[in-house]
C-alpha cells in the first residue's frame, strides 16, 4: 500500500519549453486561418504534440521541404542548423525561431572556436535532434563515452576545445570530461553547457531518491534528459520512466510505501498531477513535496510573436 507520494521541486516545464509551446500558441493567434508547421517536435513530449495538433492545427514536419513554399515554419527548442535556415529561406517560408537561447549559446561557441582554429568536440547522444543541429555549426566530433575518447584522433592535440548537449547531466559527462582533460591536457571550455534545468532537476531526483521506496519519472522515451532522470534515481532506488498513470505496473508497487515523483522538462504538469490523482484514489496517499530549489527563470518570446 503506498502511505505516502513525495513530488520533486523543480520538475517539468524549463523555460525553454514553455516558450516554444507558447511561441506555437500565438503563431497560430497571429496568423489565424493559415497553417502553422513545426519542424519536427516542438520539445519531446507526446502529449504536448498531440494537443498542439489536435486543439491548434499544428503541423508538425520531418523535413522542410514539406512545408509549402510561403508558409509558415517554427523550428522546434532543439534548435537546428544553418543549412535548415538557408532551405527556409530559399522556399521563401516565414520563419519563427523558437531554438532554446541555452542551444542557441552552444551554436555561438562552435562558431567561435571553429573560427579560433579550434578542432571542436561535442559531448552528447549521436542522433539527438539538438545534436543533430549543433553539428551543421562547425566541423566537430561527437564523443558519448570515456571510450570513445580513449579512441578519438585529432589533427593538433594542442588546439582542441569541446561542447556539450545541454540536456545531458553532470554526471552523465563528468567521467567523460576527465577523460578529456587527460588525453587533451590544454583543451578548452569557456563555460558548463549544461542547461540550468537539467541540472536542478537532477539534484531534486537525487534527494527525492534518498526519501522514498521507488521513484516515477513522467516523460516520454525520446526525451533525453527524462532518461537522465530515471538512470539517476536508479542509483538509490527502483525508478521506471512512464508517459502517464496507465503505465504503472502493480507488481511494481509490491512491498513499496512512499513512491517518488518527478518529471523531464518537457513532461506538462497534468501527466504528474494524473500519477499523484491515481495513487491518491488507489490509496488514498499523502502528498507531500521535497524542494530542492525554486525556478524563476524565463525566456523571451519570438520577436515574430511576442
Amino acid at each position: 500500500m503506498i502511505k505516502k507520494v513525495i513530488l520533486a521541486e523543480p520538475r517539468g516545464f524549463c523555460a525553454g519549453v514553455h516558450m516554444a509551446i507558447e511561441a506555437v500558441k500565438l503563431t497560430h493567434k497571429k496568423y489565424p486561418g493559415r497553417k502553422v508547421h513545426v519542424n519536427h517536435e516542438i520539445v519531446h513530449n507526446a502529449q504536448v504534440v498531440n494537443e498542439l495538433i489536435n486543439d491548434y492545427g499544428t503541423i508538425f514536419v520531418d523535413h522542410i521541404s514539406d512545408v509549402p513554399s510561403g508558409g509558415i515554419l517554427i523550428m522546434s527548442a532543439h534548435g537546428v542548423s544553418p543549412q535548415v535556415y538557408q532551405e527556409a529561406k530559399d522556399l521563401q517560408l516565414e520563419v519563427i525561431d523558437a531554438t532554446c537561447p541555452l542551444v542557441d549559446k552552444v551554436h555561438k561557441k562552435a562558431i567561435r572556436y571553429d573560427n579560433d582554429g579550434y578542432e571542436i568536440i561535442l559531448i552528447g547522444h549521436e542522433g539527438h535532434q539538438e545534436v543533430i543541429g549543433t553539428q551543421g555549426y562547425a566541423p566537430m566530433h561527437i564523443v558519448g563515452t570515456v571510450e570513445d575518447v580513449e579512441n578519438l584522433i585529432v589533427e593538433n592535440p594542442d588546439k582542441v576545445a569541446f561542447i556539450t548537449q545541454t540536456t545531458l547531466s553532470k554526471d552523465d559527462t563528468k567521467q567523460i570530461v576527465e577523460a578529456l582533460y587527460k588525453k587533451f591536457p590544454d583543451i578548452k571550455n569557456s563555460k558548463d553547457d549544461i542547461c540550468y534545468a537539467t541540472t536542478n532537476r537532477q539534484e531534486a531526483v537525487k534527494r527525492l531518491s534518498e526519501m522514498v521506496d521507488l521513484v516515477f519519472v513522467a516523460g516520454e522515451k525520446n526525451s533525453s534528459n527524462s532518461n537522465r532522470l530515471v538512470e539517476t534515481a536508479k542509483l538509490k532506488v527502483p525508478a521506471y520512466l512512464i508517459s502517464s498513470y496507465k503505465n504503472i505496473k502493480e507488481e511494481w508497487l509490491e512491498n513499496v510505501e512512499t513512491v517518488g515523483i518527478t518529471s523531464g522538462a518537457s513532461t506538462p504538469e497534468k501527466v504528474v498531477q494524473g500519477v499523484v490523482k491515481f495513487f491518491q484514489e488507489r490509496d488514498n496517499a499523502t502528498i507531500d513535496t521535497m524542494t530542492y530549489k525554486k525556478e524563476n527563470v524565463t525566456f523571451k518570446l519570438p520577436a515574430e510573436v511576442a
